[in-house]
């Protein structure tokens, strides 16, 4: 009786590793059917979501384009002038005239590690162990009165996501992302609500993002999701800088 009681002791001691390693990908399948489902997901080649950035005050417009196979395209708008971020697949680069530079620059590999994950269509959750990518469930928590599950995934890029599932609707309510930027950590939090459906498929219409830790959170409402619009791929292509006045860039 004592060896089997001690073999029960191991075997229960054993399982709630072999849980969480089933039960991560579990969370994660639901998620991803919460929001309509792999198949749906798969059905978008482009899309592009409008929206209105309010912090205090302050007030601009946000137009991100998305296109596969893992383009994207950033706008920040105010008053007609557009800061942006873009990566065609293998080159990222931005322009930035609110900081008097009205020509495009590269992106370094740090500043383009975010844009690379913003370009993966499906989000990062999709198919994350064929891109590199682990995951860990770490357990239950509550957010705002709201219990959720709570899973970790870390990049192959070396950055961190921590996702609050909402436990009923198992659609993300929160997100944690600890970003490293030439070796030092950067940590946000993004709350998500107002889900609706475009296309069969859920997106978030209130998004609050902000530091972690800190209660002041910029605002941003989704106006308008559109999915397979036409794209040219030529919007996500980094343009040919001018040469300076009074030069020529023909060969002598």
């Amino acid at each position: 009786m004592c060896r089997k009681l001690l073999m029960m002791i191991v075997v229960i001691a054993l399982l709630p590793a072999a849980a969480r390693a089933q039960t991560v990908d579990e969370i994660i399948a639901k998620n991803i059917q919460a929001h309509g489902g792999i198949e749906k997901l798969k059905t978008v080649n482009s899309r592009i979501e409008t929206v209105k950035f309010s912090s205090g005050s302050f007030k601009a417009d946000v137009r991100q384009v998305n296109k596969r196979p893992s383009e994207v395209r950033t706008e920040f708008i105010i008053q007609g002038m557009a800061q942006l971020e873009a990566y065609d697949g293998k080159v990222g680069w931005r322009m930035s005239p609110f900081q008097g530079r009205r020509d495009p620059e590269l992106l370094s590999e740090d500043d383009m590690k975010e844009l690379v994950v913003e370009a993966d269509m499906d989000g990062p959750l999709v198919n994350y162990k064929e891109k590199g990518h682990t995951a860990e469930f770490m357990g239950h928590d509550s957010v705002e009165g709201t219990d959720c599950y709570k899973v970790k995934l870390t990049l192959k890029n070396g950055n961190i996501r921590t996702y609050y599932f909402d436990t009923d609707s198992y659609l993300e309510i929160k997100l944690e992302t600890q970003n490293f930027v030439r070796g030092a950590p950067r940590e946000s939090e993004t709350y998500y609500g107002d889900y609706d459906q475009v296309g069969g498929i859920y997106f978030p219409f209130a998004i609050e993002e902000g530091r972690k830790g800190d209660p002041e959170r910029v605002r941003l409402t989704v106006e308008k999701v559109e999915v397979n619009p036409p794209v040219d791929d030529g919007l996500f292509k980094m343009p040919a800088t001018k040469p300076p006045a009074g030069t020529s860039s023909a060969p002598k």
